[in-house]
């Protein structure tokens, strides 16, 4: 008997002869999915009675999925109802495709939505998940601290046509947006400053103000943070995508290190550039102030001038320089961990990408603030 749906659709695609009890089902004609999708719920009661099954495809012509999902559904009812069927009339691909459909299991339902952890156990989750991160991270820094001697003794083996390019990526490629981030942070300081030098005339102490602060600390962090989104995330993604290629294990295999390799040149790159960065960024920031304390305050601009000489001493560009080198170490440090320590999957490059910039970011934070209350107890 033939199989209809009442439209004529399944006349030429589905045929059932045979007993009741030992029914054959036979594919025939043409199972696309552009065509009707012939569904195994409809001709389930035909089945009702079966014992045993019988499956061919003799007279099918062209087959996709449609024809695997039809299989797929009817087998899994028989075996649910303990019928046994015989696929071997079937073509060796629908065998092939269905011992694949029935390889793996089906996922369990989910019973219940799991519930967030609250406040208390999320704070633990993540203590537990820095405390398991910090030898991780010593380890690191003690292989980078051993890889800078081998440079420095002229034994690691990395390409300077890499530390070049990575020279140039870091350095003259980030000046437009170290320059615009300067420029607007020494605005800001500006108007914020003569807004209230203002209330008692003494507008000229804007040069003080914008030039101690921004050569000191301002122009430090905003290059610290700027590189942390910029470089940090790329030294991340780079060395990630190299962990899911399988080419950092490369490297190991034919005895090159990837700390020499990979991470050093990285790190140069940084420790070299961003102390100038930092003075670039400071004069910068001080032209804004300038700028704004001559255009909008009318402080002459030889006074500015000579107000920014006798405010800045050697001290405070001193200063800034270590603290940006400091914070360009942290930067390289923070991307190339978590590059190096990238999982397998395209998830985990975004995962330790993003990592990457809150750890950088994170470091240049703490350090910042350490380094402070040192310079001050120094009294530098």
């Amino acid at each position: 008997m033939t199989v209809d749906d009442g439209a004529g659709e399944w006349r030429d695609r589905l045929v059932i002869d045979g007993s009741a009890d030992a029914p054959v089902v036979r594919l025939t004609g043409t199972w696309s999915l552009r065509g009707p999708v012939t569904r195994y719920v409809e001709i389930a009661p035909r089945l009702a009675a079966a014992k045993r099954v019988s499956l061919g495809a003799q007279d099918l012509k062209a087959w996709d999925s449609s024809a695997v999902n039809f299989l797929a559904a009817l087998l899994r009812d028989c075996e649910a109802r303990k019928i046994a069927v015989d696929q071997t009339a079937l073509p060796e691909g629908l065998r092939r495709l269905l011992t694949l459909a029935f390889a793996v299991p089906p996922p369990a339902s989910v019973r219940g939505t799991p519930q967030a952890p609250g406040l208390l156990a999320a704070l633990g989750q993540h203590a537990l998940t820095v405390w398991r991160d910090l030898p991780a991270m010593v380890e690191f820094a003690g292989e980078i601290t051993l890889s800078l001697g081998r440079f420095c003794t002229g034994r690691a083996r990395y390409r300077r046509q890499d530390l070049g390019w990575l020279i140039e990526e870091v350095g003259p490629r980030a000046l437009p947006i170290v320059s615009l981030i300067s420029f607007l942070v020494g605005t800001i300081l500006a108007y914020m400053g003569a807004v209230q030098l203002a209330l008692f005339g003494a507008e000229i102490y804007i040069a003080d103000l914008v030039g101690i602060g921004v050569v000191r600390e301002v122009a430090a962090l905003m290059t610290g943070i700027i590189l942390a989104g910029r470089t940090g995330a790329a030294y991340a993604a780079q060395l990630g995508t190299m962990q899911v290629n399988e080419e950092i294990d490369a490297f190991r295999t034919l005895g090159v290190s990837p700390i020499d390799y990979l991470v050093l040149p990285r790190m140069l790159a940084l420790l070299l550039m961003v102390p100038l960065l930092t003075l670039y960024a400071g004069i910068v920031g001080i032209l804004a102030g300038m700028l704004i304390a001559v255009g909008v305050f009318n402080v002459g601009m030889y006074e500015y001038y000579n107000e920014t000489l006798t405010a800045l001493e050697l001290k405070h560009f001193a200063v800034g320089v270590i603290k940006g080198t400091v914070y360009g170490g942290l930067v390289a440090f923070a991307g190339c961990l978590r590059g190096m320590n990238c999982g397998r999957s395209a998830q985990a490059v975004g995962e330790s990408t993003t990592s990457a910039v809150v750890l950088g970011i994170l470091l240049i934070t703490i350090s910042a603030s350490v380094l402070t209350i040192v310079f001050h107890k120094l009294g530098i």
